[in-house]
């Protein structure tokens, strides 16, 4: 069982700390010297954050805005610390609230630490050094803000010289006061069978055009399956891979596919520019990180339409709540011809959530695809989205799974608790007709 986390300290007003973060910032615009690195030991690790230059970039200064900035920290500076034992207690978030220790989330469960709680001076402090121009303004004008971190190897970590790991990070403002959720991003693509799916996933890429959608809550595994659907392309098929995320979840090497990277923030303003863009620069796949808005949405059911294989992910809960919130974007009187639209452009939509193995040794993922056989598009255009999961429990011989079948299959396995499964069963009663059968 996860730790009650204990309630939260009373901190000074975030806004004084936002505004010390500006004027600070605003004063210190020129660059600094490099440091004498014979008169100064450099630290075992060090935190890089590629937002760290200004936020207004200028055509000619492009490569310098881009580089990262180094921040130089004492050993033991706190964030990296933190860092370094989310990477040791192999935890995938990292939760730092004023007033309360640091929480790592493992396996899903919440772990509260034996640190002592930090408060919003020293959270100030600890990301002040990664916070760029845009980043600042985020923070100050919307009240949150995303910008990445590196941490590059060190004797602490074991990992001599090899590749930095990367964190997302989104500094928010709660109570008056400053928090932090980070996201451990992994060093290594994942493979269909290193998590667990299917085999049969890999036929989700085989065609040369449509949409697949990878849907399911916060933190169920969508990037990482994309991510791998993305490597069987590379690895199986010459083609021309451009994904546009905020930020980059997994760097991909070339392998038989060309790959490029698009960060929103970085290297675009915005989704919708960034997907814009890319249909000029002559993309077999796109991999969109998520459909965010009707801009997104639009021009990515057109770029499924006209030849390109388009991978993106959906906050849904199953394949009818997919197709409704594509749909529910646009204005009503669109909405008849988005159906049509969608009809066409669909190929598959999967679902999946990440369920506590019975041996309590991580999570293995249920999922549910459905595919967009003749009867699919023509439910999909009519409306009538409550027959979806009919056409799922017929579509067995088209490789089609519920996620009852896949709860049930991983409970005959051994690999999960029956009772974990009916609690994550869309409809129980079929789930338990499975198991008796």
């Amino acid at each position: 069982m996860a730790e009650q986390i204990p309630e939260r300290i009373p901190n000074p007003d975030l806004d004084q700390l936002v505004r010390q973060i500006n004027r600070e910032a605003a004063a210190d615009e020129k660059p600094e010297p490099e440091p004498d690195l014979a008169a100064t030991p450099a630290p075992a690790f060090t935190a890089v954050s590629p937002s760290g230059a200004s936020g207004a970039a200028a055509p000619l200064a492009g490569q310098l805005l881009d580089r990262p900035v180094q921040a130089r920290v004492e050993e033991g500076e706190a964030l990296d610390r933190f860092l370094v034992e989310m990477i040791q207690q192999r935890a995938s978030d990292l939760l730092l609230i004023a007033g309360m220790a640091p929480v790592f989330r493992i396996d899903g469960r919440l772990v509260r630490t034996d640190s002592a709680a930090v408060d919003g001076d020293e959270l100030a402090r600890m990301f002040r050094p990664h916070l760029g121009g845009r980043s600042r303004r985020d923070l100050d004008e919307r009240g949150s803000s995303d910008f990445p971190l590196r941490l590059s190897p060190g004797r602490e970590l074991d990992q001599g010289s090899g590749p930095s790991w990367r964190f997302r990070v989104n500094l928010h403002r709660q109570g008056g006061q400053l928090a932090a959720a980070i996201r451990a991003l992994p060093l290594e693509i994942p493979t269909l069978a290193s998590l667990n799916l299917p085999p049969a996933f890999a036929e989700l890429v085989r065609p040369s055009r449509g949409l697949v959608l990878v849907c399911g809550p916060t933190g169920s595994g969508k990037s990482s399956t994309l991510a791998a659907l993305v490597g069987e392309l590379n690895r199986t098929r010459s083609c021309h891979i451009l994904t546009i995320e905020d930020p980059v979840e997994y760097e991909h090497r070339p392998g038989r596919a060309v790959i490029e990277h698009v960060e929103v923030g970085r290297d675009a303003r915005s989704f919708p520019e960034a997907l814009r863009a890319a249909l000029r620069q002559d993309p077999d796949v796109l991999l969109v990180g998520e459909m965010r808005d009707l801009e997104t949405v639009a021009t990515a059911l057109t770029a499924a339409e006209t030849g390109h294989l388009v991978l993106s992910t959906l906050h849904t809960n199953d394949a009818a709540q997919a197709v409704n919130r594509v749909v529910d974007v646009f204005p009503p009187g669109q909405q008849t011809q988005i159906r049509q639209q969608l009809a066409l452009a669909l190929h598959a939509i999967v679902l999946q959530q990440l369920v506590p193995r019975a041996d309590g040794r991580g999570r293995v993922p249920a999922v549910e695809l459905l595919l967009a056989t003749y009867p699919v598009r023509n439910h999909i255009r009519s409306d009538h989205l409550q027959k979806l999961y009919n056409e799922i429990s017929l579509g067995k011989r088209h490789g089609m799974i519920s996620l009852e079948q896949s709860l049930a299959q991983l409970v005959r396995e051994g690999k999960i608790d029956r009772e974990e499964a009916q609690v994550r069963a869309s409809h129980p009663d079929e789930l338990e007709a499975l198991l008796r059968g």
